[in-house]
């Protein structure tokens, strides 16, 4: 099994994801439920971007976030046998755990969350209306402003659907909640953005 590191942190998660279909992220799943752990290390290496990215969003710091990174892999690691695929999303199952990491982290060091620089930006572009307009705006510093205006779960749905590219499924699985109640988080959470960037922004 490799080591559990961060060899490349800042590579984008879409050109990672392209590597390996579902089909094939299916069986590495089901090779690693049954103790392949190279199989495992492929997933990690699938993954890994995607969860860092996601760690960083919430804290801000580069070491931090491969701390997490990390630790979200080792504890994914020791409980990969109680995975069940029954269509679930490996990848969102890895950002629970990295989301429960978190929120520890916040809880022990009374950290304020911060949306972080635009490096993070690298999202799903099929959005189309209102949407498309907020994450063609996404490397401008105005709409980050804007975004930590949110409320936190608003700010959360927005990372992981646009930054992230998480589908309505999976985001709702990543927040534990129904889909349909992630749709209309992600509208309001739309439609509060478009009121609060300027006017010759949204209508550009």
């Amino acid at each position: 099994m490799r080591s559990l590191t961060l060899d490349t942190p800042h590579r984008a998660p879409a050109r990672r994801e392209a590597r390996l279909g579902g089909d094939t992220i299916k069986d590495l799943v089901l090779c690693a439920t049954a103790g392949d752990t190279e199989a495992f290390g492929v997933l990690y290496d699938h993954y890994v971007e995607l969860v860092y990215r996601y760690a960083y969003y919430r804290v801000g710091s580069h070491v931090l976030a491969e701390d997490l990174a990390s630790d979200t892999f080792l504890r994914a690691l020791r409980r990969i046998g109680d995975f069940n695929w029954q269509g679930k999303d490996f990848g969102a199952w890895l950002i629970t755990i990295a989301r429960n990491l978190v929120a520890d982290h916040f809880k022990s060091s009374r950290y304020r969350l911060e949306i972080s620089t635009p490096d993070l930006l690298d999202g799903d572009r099929h959005e189309e209306g209102p949407e498309r307009t907020v994450l063609d705006l996404m490397t401008n510093r105005l709409l980050f402003t804007a975004v930590r205006r949110l409320g936190s779960e608003q700010q959360e749905c927005v990372v992981l659907r646009f930054l992230h590219g998480l589908s309505v499924a999976e985001t709702a699985l990543v927040m534990g909640k129904k889909s349909g109640a992630i749709k209309a988080l992600q509208y309001r959470a739309v439609r509060s953005l478009a009121r609060m960037l300027p006017s010759d922004l949204t209508t550009a």
